[in-house]
């Protein structure tokens, strides 16, 4: 999958025409930099599920009891010292045998010996291989084209700056991402073989992080998810997205392969084709004489598919966000109680300060339309998310979520940069170990709830299998709680 960078519709036609017209459901998508339509009043589209037999009611949830301390890993440098080099000796000429009439002189033990002059080193001069040709031509995104330089750029992480004209003689692998999109995280495992196996045979991974959204633009935030995740080479901020342009990219993840001489040899957007990109990484460090025993490593296989998926009729749940400039403005996304939600998103829209309205949402009875966000209680409607808008002491307010899928994760942050906890249930029951997702934590009273400590993508959902019909509840007493947007997979391997 693939999440693709979209525009806007534009137009007082058009806008007409979106009143009536239902709110797109799209897999994936990206934020709208250059967009000032206003959000339109568009209903909600209920996409079509497989039957299930799931419960209607309206989740309940209990009150926590403790939250666990965050911990921090640790990180350890391993220092390199200097080589050793032997300096070139000389061979002592042989001594003539004495007299044996001669009488030995007996040297002054008070007198200092003279210092005998050092051997002269001599500089072996090192033949250094001439760098190859640059590329020349037009310089842009396409095979073919010479690789565009970093400009525009704002700090570096794991690197000081350096330039593509730099990296000559090495093979580069650009590769556009974000740290909170799901598509991008699930290709980290197979970017970090390939750094592990090929850096030292001239493959140089650069990370070019152009962000989704507002707080992927701190460059603190940007240092963790590195350290969070395993990011070992390279990162460069894209924060104006001029290298993104320079590319004329559209999608997270893509991945450029650059040759020796600065050409683009090979592109792939999107996840999968893991063997066909690192077959093509080894035809270029051939080029530049890598080891033959590292180029001939198994190759990866693509992440498979949960098989109770594949053999349904029902569809993944696509990506959902709760910002208007997402559902209201680009048209993706879905939103339960549309009305509602476009009056908050239109008067935010129109304030011009991106400031968040605060509308009140009542979670409709009966059956939930299947992929479409519903809030309940107050919520802050803004451009990039939706903020639970009071502090409560029962868990009164809730977003809730009819999806289809084997794995469920949720961008959140907090307003304030303190910590608070979530509850999480699915069809009115709290989660298992058998269920839960790898940032869901399961209490002393079988409660289970993620403390959010910083803003990323959390797991939530992990299922044995496919699943259809499920309804998801998040509740927090926090009015720090911020919901940017839900993803959905259906791989084995989670996420």
């Amino acid at each position: 999958m693939l999440r693709k960078f979209g525009f806007p519709c534009g137009g007082l036609a058009l806008l007409a025409i979106a009143i009536v017209l239902p709110l797109l459901l799209v897999a994936c998508g990206a934020e709208d930099r250059g967009s000032t339509a206003p959000p339109t009043a568009t209903a909600p589209a209920a996409t079509e599920a497989a039957p299930s037999s799931e419960p209607t009611d309206v989740p309940t949830v209990v009150a926590p009891t403790t939250t666990p301390e965050p911990t921090e890993p640790e990180s350890t440098a391993t220092p390199v010292g200097p080589e050793l080099v032997e300096g070139p000796t000389t061979i002592p000429e042989p001594t003539t045998k004495p007299e044996p009439t001669a009488t030995p002189s007996v040297p002054d033990p008070t007198a200092t010996p003279e210092p005998t002059a050092a051997p002269e080193a001599t500089e072996i001069p090192t033949e250094t291989a001439p760098l190859p040709d640059p590329c020349e031509g037009e310089r842009g995104g396409e095979v073919g084209n010479c690789a565009p330089e970093f400009q525009g750029t704002q700090d570096w992480v794991n690197s000081d700056p350096f330039t593509m004209e730099s990296k000559l003689g090495k093979v580069v692998l650009i590769d556009f991402w974000t740290y909170s999109c799901i598509n991008c995280i699930r290709t980290l495992p197979f970017l970090q073989k390939w750094h592990q196996r090929y850096a030292d045979e001239g493959l140089v991974i650069v990370g070019v992080h152009t962000p989704e959204f507002e707080f992927e633009k701190l460059y603190d935030n940007v240092v963790d998810a590195t350290v969070d995740m395993g990011v070992a080479w390279p990162v460069v901020q894209d924060n104006d997205f001029v290298v993104w342009d320079s590319y004329s990219n559209r999608f997270w993840p893509a991945k450029y392969l650059i040759d020796q001489h600065g050409e683009i040899r090979y592109r792939h957007f999107g996840e999968g084709k893991y063997a066909e990109t690192e077959e093509q990484i080894r035809v270029l460090l051939a080029e530049i004489g890598a080891e033959a025993d590292t180029l001939a490593q198994p190759l990866p296989e693509d992440q498979q598919r949960d098989s109770t998926y594949l053999s349904s009729d029902a569809r993944q749940t696509p990506e959902l966000f709760a910002g208007w400039r997402f559902t209201a403005v680009q048209q993706r996304g879905g939103i339960g109680q549309i009305d509602t939600y476009l009056e908050a998103a239109r008067t935010s829209y129109e304030a011009g300060d991106q400031e968040g309205v605060v509308a009140q949402f009542v979670q409709p009875d009966g059956e939930l339309a299947p992929n479409l966000i519903y809030f309940h209680g107050p919520w802050s409607i803004g451009p990039e998310s939706a903020v639970h808008a009071r502090e409560t002491e029962g868990y009164l307010d809730a977003v809730i979520l009819r999806y289809a899928a084997r794995s469920v994760n949720a961008v959140l942050t907090s307003e304030s940069g303190e910590p608070y906890k979530v509850l999480i249930t699915v069809n009115n029951q709290f989660l298992t170990d058998e269920n839960r997702g790898g940032d869901v934590v399961i209490g002393e009273n079988g409660e289970s709830y993620v403390m959010v400590t910083s803003p990323k993508a959390y797991r939530l959902v992990e299922h044995a299998d496919f699943e259809a019909g499920q309804i998801l509840a998040m509740s927090s007493l926090s009015d720090d709680f911020s919901l940017f947007s839900f993803t959905f997979g259906t791989y084995e391997d989670g996420f």
